[in-house]
């Protein structure tokens, strides 16, 4: 499954994508109410950056800013590292792994946001992969 174009493991999955322009409030929101851990911030269609709830933790309840005057433009992890749906899945599982975040934005060529790769999808192949793995040693056991 690592070795599978992303387009094909995310399935055209939803995901939040908000203008830079929008309340971090109403963000926030989004995700609760998609059950994201991240949103992906666009201007002009075009990924500016990703805004996480460690952004959410750290840049907005830690210092108190107002999140219904500030605009999510402003606390965002700016230009994340992405990929293209294209690339092999697990390229995506590395890129996390190396850089120590969770989440990496998938664009087009030309940088407009197509979905996300997440630390969960991640844990979903592995569990996957390990039922899998269950059932075919079920098999072979009533086979014997």
């Amino acid at each position: 499954m690592p070795s599978r174009p992303i387009h094909h493991v995310l399935n055209d999955r939803k995901f939040v994508c908000v203008p830079f322009d929008m309340p971090v409030r109403e963000v926030t929101r989004l995700m609760l109410q998609h059950n994201e851990s991240a949103a992906l911030v666009t201007e002009h269609g075009i990924l500016t950056g990703i805004f996480t709830e460690r952004d959410a933790t750290f840049r907005v309840l830690a210092t108190g800013i107002d999140a219904d005057l500030t605009p999510v433009g402003a606390v965002l992890t700016h230009n994340p590292q992405v990929i293209t749906e294209d690339r092999p899945f697990g390229h995506a599982l590395h890129m996390m792994y190396e850089g120590g975040f969770r989440h990496v934005p998938v664009v087009t060529a030309t940088g407009r946001p197509t979905g996300i790769v997440t630390a969960r999808d991640a844990l979903g192949l592995e569990a996957e992969a390990f039922g899998a793995e269950l059932i075919r040693r079920e098999e072979i056991t009533v086979i014997l």
